[in-house]
């Protein structure tokens, strides 16, 4: 099984897609990232702060710049293998900019969405979701620095929006597949 791994041929299908879903914490980027992973065929569904769990006896603003740099790398692994990738995570304007220089080569394949419901209900726990005091204060700290209302991308108030919903809108702004 694992010889069969060198034997896939690598391609650089320009109709793949980097989609970055953006956002403050509980805006329901993670849920809506996991429905494009099964509308958009071939997704691979990159978790950023998954990444985290390698070393997460650091700080998390020590750790960004390195889950960052090796999303990236994962982002060009499969993007190198023909697949799309859907990566939903809170990008801060240095965060874009780092993003944006670094998949440089795949600029025409990017596509940038930000979800922004209003703030009280990102700070509000569901029943999926408890919120504890350290992320209701980092919503604010994202809602603060302006996470749902960045300069690049769609911006999408998903404060109404089922999560199908906002899934629907994201697809019906990126390329037919």
């Amino acid at each position: 099984m694992i010889g069969q791994l060198f034997f896939v041929k690598p391609t650089n299908k320009k109709e793949n897609m980097i989609i970055f879903i953006n956002g403050s914490i509980n805006t329901g980027k993670t849920t809506v990232a996991k429905i494009l992973a099964t509308k958009i065929p071939q997704t691979a569904n990159v978790e950023i702060d998954s990444l985290h769990a390698f070393i997460d006896w650091l700080e998390i603003d020590n750790a960004v710049p390195i889950n960052l740099e090796n999303a990236v790398l994962i982002i060009k692994n499969f993007v190198k293998y023909g697949y799309n990738v859907v990566v939903p995570y809170p990008l801060s304007q240095k965060n874009y900019i780092y993003i944006k220089q670094e998949l440089h080569d795949f600029s025409e394949q990017l596509h940038f969405f930000t979800l922004s419901p209003d703030i009280k209900k990102a700070q509000t726990s569901t029943q999926e979701r408890k919120i504890s005091q350290w992320e209701h204060d980092r919503i604010q700290y994202h809602y603060d620095i302006g996470i749902f209302s960045p300069s690049f991308g769609k911006i999408i108030d998903n404060t109404s929006q089922t999560p199908e919903e906002t899934a629907k809108e994201i697809l019906s702004h990126l390329p037919k597949i």
